[in-house]
């Protein structure tokens, strides 16, 4: 089979049932391993923990033994993708900030990608016990069971989630809490990215947006959101699960026109300001 094409049902098949099995021992991990270390990279609060380093070597071990020909991305070791071959993205601890600061609201995420076509996406979330998992084209779940966004939804009284770039405000974060406030919507920062696109497919919120899209942290993400029915768009609003560049939003479809129109005016007062 040539791998520029696609995987075999039989790959596709052994390698969502792995990452469901990673996902789940993660939960696992997460929420009984006590955190011993915590060191810095990019700068003072880019923060990393040794529970992010030895769950990536576990999970690299796993896939390297069952997917020897696959490459492997994650956020603690690097790695690089490869054209026309099946490449796994991994944020072990998406959070890793709340984490170190006894904050319970982090994420593991595991995809599985060909180029830009996501395959394969897992979110572990440990502090709820859920685990959301999807296949491209087969509908996404939350413990087994379907999941599907329900009909209905409006940004008045609901709830957007974003999150910051690093430590700072992105341009047009600003600017665009106020236009939600306008439109008696609330914005919340919870500090992770995974989380926040996974919210709307997950019942948490009506949309969610990122500055910057990033496969390790967000593949799996908008993959189950969007097979649980959310619409899912670029930064030039068009439909997309792997931008190549800026950031992307999720939102309940309903909403998803007018949430975008109110982040694109964000974004542009935000540069004008």
């Amino acid at each position: 089979m040539n791998r520029g094409e696609a995987i075999s049902a039989a790959e596709l098949a052994a390698a969502h049932t792995l990452a469901v099995e990673l996902g789940a021992w993660a939960i696992e991990r997460t929420r009984t391993h006590p955190v011993t270390a915590v060191t810095t990279k990019a700068d003072p609060a880019d923060l990393v923990t040794d529970l992010d380093r030895s769950i990536e070597q576990y999970v690299r071990e796993q896939v390297r033994r069952a997917f020897p020909e696959h490459a492997f991305v994650g956020e603690e070791f690097g790695g690089e993708a490869v054209a026309g071959r099946p490449t796994w993205y991994l944020d072990p601890v998406d959070g890793t900030t709340n984490l170190a600061n006894g904050i319970p609201w982090t994420a593991f995420s595991l995809a599985l990608a060909v180029d830009d076509r996501p395959l394969v996406g897992v979110v572990a979330d440990p502090w709820h016990d859920a685990l959301f998992d999807a296949v491209a084209g087969r509908g996404a779940r939350r413990d087994g069971e379907p999941l599907v966004i329900g009909p209905g939804g409006s940004l008045t009284g609901g709830v957007v989630g974003s999150e910051l770039a690093g430590h700072r405000a992105w341009t047009g974060l600003r600017e665009l809490a106020q236009s939600l406030s306008t439109a008696f919507c609330t914005l919340r920062v919870m500090g992770s990215g995974t989380l926040t696109l996974l919210a709307p497919a997950a019942g948490r919120g009506i949309g969610g947006i990122v500055h910057r899209f990033s496969p390790v942290d967000h593949l799996a993400a908008v993959l189950v959101a969007r097979e649980a029915g959310a619409a899912v768009l670029g930064h030039d609003g068009r439909p997309t699960l792997f931008p190549a560049t800026g950031g992307i939003l999720v939102a309940a479809p309903e909403v998803a026109d007018e949430l975008f129109g109110l982040w694109k005016d964000a974004r542009d007062r935000g540069v004008t300001a």
